[in-house]
């Protein structure tokens, strides 16, 4: 038996492998099984699919990935870590076929280069360059599309500034550059229960409050909104 054989054995045993089946497909890299009682979800790992509202590709790589795995198909599950949502990370394998690599070739997913350790980097790098080289799925654009690492940023960052963003905070007569907008401006309508002033000689509750949002009034029952 050739050495090569031997350390291709001992790499394949050092990945836990697990046997489930198919319960549900989420999006395009992520999916539900279940393993004997457990139900598990899954990230699919090394991969990177267009979210959902990156139309048409977030669409196309979900139904790709249901096409690849019917509910009910018995897979194998290669773990390699548990994210921060609790989801396992992991390749998974349907009858000898690695689906996580099926969705780059078909240019339904980017190789999410930050997170491939533990996967092999040469394949994954030779099946990109293949949807790459072909115009396929997402690189169907000059460039492909916007990443979708780069798309939940640029969505999360719109979010923060759309957020109205005011903390309450107790100014002891200490001048602030910020913005002050003093709570009792707007009080005229509110029961007088729904504020209390803090004890101390020369203080009041305020709220510091974005310049951006400086028209629209604080939320008094539940600080940020």
């Amino acid at each position: 038996m050739g050495k090569g054989f031997l350390v291709l054995l001992l790499a394949l045993w050092a990945v836990p492998s697990n046997a489930a089946e198919v319960l549900s497909i989420g999006d395009g890299d992520t999916l539900t099984v279940t393993e004997g009682i457990r139900r598990i979800k899954v990230r699919l790992a090394c991969i990177d699919a267009p979210e959902t509202s990156q139309s048409p590709y977030g669409k196309a790589a979900r139904q790709t990935l249901k096409s690849l795995l019917p509910v009910g198909s018995d897979v194998t599950l290669r773990s390699k870590a548990t994210d921060r949502y609790g989801r396992t990370v992991a390749e998974v394998i349907l009858n000898g076929s690695n689906i996580n690599q099926s969705l780059v070739e078909s240019g339904n997913a980017f190789v999410y280069w930050q997170y491939i350790k533990g996967c092999d980097r040469q394949t994954y790098s030779q099946l990109e360059t293949y949807a790459r080289r072909g115009g396929i799925g997402v690189w169907s654009v000059p460039g492909g599309i916007q990443r979708p690492w780069d798309y939940r940023q640029s969505k999360q960052s719109n979010s923060k500034r759309k957020r109205y963003r005011c903390a309450p905070v107790l100014m002891f007569g200490k001048q602030m550059k910020a913005r002050r907008v003093d709570l009792l401006a707007f009080t005229s309508s509110r029961p007088s229960n729904t504020l209390s002033n803090h004890s101390g000689a020369g203080s009041h509750k305020q709220f510091l409050c974005c310049e951006e949002h400086k028209k629209e009034p604080p939320n008094l029952d539940g600080g940020l909104r």
